[in-house]
């Protein structure tokens, strides 16, 4: 056994030691963390390096530099949402205040119905790799099972029972994402001692080709929006402060595993398999790199997936004030996911979802600027602004990268 495959087995099993514990898992500060987490890392961790490599080539930490720090603008908005619009929503707030989050609230319902096809999708192709195929069409096929199981068990009233996987799953992944570090670290620790280390030289888009594409991949770091919605179960001050540490730990995590996974890049997207792409970048770390991907990517994408569907249904089910039912609106979502997974391939669906959560995010900004600007603090509402102005950069201009 290679010593790059028995540090990634070894550090894997000791982070999930730690990671699972019975006194960890129920801490309320980690939980309250762990939901935002588990969306932002679920999102994007799996296909950010072939993607990203593909964008902007050897320049892919600073790309992902660029799609956290506007994640975190977009953050801000929305924590300064839920310490001071939230106490205006609860009580008498002036008229721009609840009609804009009413639409906020319908544009992340639709965000959902996307990004449901996306992890779905993702599901389906990893699931596939364990027999080796990455035929576009059996991926689809196969997308679509998962969709209509989750839709049918969403219709059933089964979705509550399969929200537990989402802290375990997370734990699961964050043990694996220790592994790898720690095996590529020394993967490039041992190349630059044997005077082997050295960098390929990747062609990708130019110019405003390469941004445009950059822009597509927000939903890359997108999740954290999720502690908004949690109010019933924390105070406003745990969900600013749990939101702000999982943008923190996602953003280091990306950080570390975009320059370690650099040495790895060889070139473009392939045809077929993209989206699974991560799995041949690391072969030469060793044989567990499969199967431990695999693992990781069916416990977070099908978590992601039943949290999302959930989101999605509690949202129509508000909106339509109880005249369409939870169980009914998760199958509708199922549906919609699964029209989305025939006419858009995946790079699609991401550049899609990435808009349409972007859209949601404009309106926080809004929502915020609005609120900074009648407390008199100009610093902020320029931020915010800002935020607003970048969310509709990314609608009008964002393409599907592999285009």
């Amino acid at each position: 056994m290679t010593p790059t495959n028995l540090v990634l087995i070894i550090g894997s099993l000791l982070a999930a030691t730690l990671l699972l514990q019975p006194r960890l898992l129920k801490a309320p500060l980690w939980r309250a963390t762990v939901t935002p987490l588990a969306s932002i890392i679920g999102s994007g961790f799996l296909v950010s390096g072939p993607i990203l490599a593909d964008a902007a080539g050897n320049y892919a930490w600073l790309a992902m530099t660029g799609l956290c720090a506007s994640a975190y603008v977009f953050g801000e908005a929305i924590r300064h949402n839920i310490l001071h619009v939230e106490p205006q929503l609860a009580g008498d707030a002036k008229p721009p205040t609840k009609t804009l989050e009413r639409v906020s609230d319908l544009t992340l319902s639709l965000a959902y119905f996307v990004s449901v096809a996306y992890y779905l999708n993702l599901f389906a192709a990893f699931a596939l790799r364990l027999v080796d195929v990455t035929d576009p069409f059996w991926t689809r096929v196969g997308a679509t099972g998962a969709i209509s199981l989750v839709g049918i068990i969403g219709l059933l009233g089964g979705l509550r029972a399969l929200e537990h996987l989402e802290i375990s799953a997370v734990s699961v992944k964050l043990s694996l994402i220790a592994g790898l570090l720690l095996a590529m670290a020394l993967s490039s620790g041992l190349a630059i001692h044997n005077g082997d280390f050295a960098l390929h030289q990747l062609s990708h888009p130019r110019g405003g080709r390469e941004i445009a594409v950059l822009l597509g991949l927000v939903i890359l770091v997108q999740g954290f929006e999720t502690s908004r919605y949690l109010g019933a179960a924390y105070d406003a001050q745990t969900r600013v402060r749990t939101m702000r540490w999982a943008q923190w730990i996602s953003t280091a995590i990306y950080m570390a595993f975009i320059l370690l996974m650099t040495p790895f890049f060889t070139g473009g997207l392939p045809a077929h398999g993209g989206e699974t792409a991560i799995i041949d970048l690391l072969k030469p770390i060793g044989m567990a790199v499969g199967p431990l991907i695999i693992l990781a990517a069916l416990a977070s994408q099908l978590s992601a997936a039943v949290a999302d569907t959930n989101g999605a249904g509690g949202m129509i089910e508000e909106a339509t004030r109880k005249r369409i039912r939870v169980n009914f609106a998760n199958f509708a979502t199922a549906l919609v996911a699964i029209g989305i997974t025939w006419v858009a391939n995946i790079y699609e669906i991401i550049t899609y979802a990435s808009k349409v959560f972007v859209a949601f995010y404009a309106i926080q900004c809004l929502q915020a600027a609005i609120s900074a600007w009648r407390r008199r603090e100009p610093v902020r509402t320029g931020l915010f602004a800002s935020g607003m102005m970048l969310a509709l950069v990314v609608i009008v201009f964002a393409v599907p990268a592999g285009a």
